[in-house]
């Protein structure tokens, strides 16, 4: 397939630039596997969309301040972006207007770093104390490049889920910002199960596919943690015929990763699975997902689970309707595969 055939057009006055005042308020579209319309709903109505038995799965992971102003000893204004801590090195995306080399001295706010040398795509570079502390203490939150505006304080709170504690994600996994402590209650009461596992989102998530060809496309790798208690949850879950409910792409692409073997494992590693049409699901039974940037990886992905053309008619529909997209709009709920779909 072709990166093209996951192109729908987008008014740029529908991609949010700021949170709504509360994580619940958001609507959602409903996309069932089969049979019936979409439906137009709204997030608070969750639990009256999922069974008693269902197990909702998030990631916990926590977005660190990870981008970062410097300037070289010409005076040269340079960005980083932290895709990795490492002790007192990170891995880095550097942005310059100039080329940038080995034993190059970036001045910051919280001291010197000196450019080591690059690795792929991304540089090393020494920070003068723990890297991942020093990001955080100097650092901002790295709103993606969609939001035009600067990050302030209010994001520090709002671009985190509220059950985020796992530091080092440089994107947060944005449907769980939909979730406040009164809806987790409701879904509590309801019997609907929850529990997590940690994939942390790195700076590749902001590249675009630079290539038509899906087959020549090499994904970013990503660190993901399953602990038992995950498998554990998925396999009760199993035995009672419920389903399990991926909360956001990057916990399908953690759980399918943690199954690639045909069986779900427990256990940490990096992915670099490419998740798109005729990719056979393993675990992932219904996905709580925001809308995804034209022909972008996860708008390949949930074409994947839920039928290419069924994808792009509901994109169309919440363009109509006015949804609002990316990661601080809105979200939909993808009940299930369409087995029907030849394009899945």
């Amino acid at each position: 397939m072709r990166r093209s055939d996951f192109h729908y057009d987008l008014p740029p006055e529908l991609i949010a630039q700021s949170p709504l005042p509360a994580r619940a308020a958001s609507r959602l579209l409903v996309v069932p596997a089969a049979g019936n319309a979409i439906e137009d709903r709204r997030i608070a109505e969750l639990p009256a969309l999922l069974a008693p038995g269902d197990l909702l799965v998030f990631n916990d992971t926590r977005v660190v301040a990870a981008r970062l102003a410097a300037r070289k000893p010409t005076g040269g204004q340079v960005e980083l972006l932290l895709e990795r801590a490492e002790g007192e090195e990170a891995l880095v995306q550097l942005r310059a207007s100039k080329a940038t080399r080995a034993g190059t001295e970036l001045f910051t706010a919280g001291g010197t770093l000196r450019v080591l040398g690059r690795e792929g795509e991304l540089w090393r570079v020494a920070t003068p104390a723990d890297a991942l502390a020093f990001f955080e203490a100097h650092g901002e939150i790295p709103l993606p490049p969609y939001i035009t505006r600067a990050a302030d304080a209010s994001d520090r709170e709002r671009y985190q889920s509220v059950f985020a504690r796992e530091p080092g994600a440089v994107a947060a996994p944005t449907a769980s910002l939909h979730f406040d402590t009164p809806l987790l209650d409701a879904l509590a009461a309801r019997g609907i199960d929850t529990a997590t596992v940690t994939l942390h989102v790195g700076a590749g998530t902001f590249q675009p596919l630079r290539v038509e060809d899906l087959d020549a496309h090499v994904m970013h790798a990503e660190r993901y943690a399953v602990p038992d208690s995950l498998v554990d949850a998925v396999r009760r879950t199993r035995e009672r015929r419920g389903r399990v409910v991926c909360v956001g792409t990057t916990v399908a692409r953690t759980l399918e990763a943690a199954a690639a073997g045909g069986e779900l494992r427990a256990g940490t590693g990096e992915t670099r699975l490419f998740i798109r049409p005729d990719y056979d699901f393993r675990v992932v039974d219904a996905l709580l997902t925001n809308f995804h940037l034209p022909e972008s990886t996860l708008m390949m992905l949930v074409a994947a689970f839920a039928g290419r053309e069924r994808i792009l008619a509901a994109y169309a529909h919440a363009v109509r309707e006015r949804y609002r997209f990316f990661s601080y709009g809105d979200a939909m709920l993808l009940q299930g595969r369409l087995a029907s779909d030849g394009a899945r």
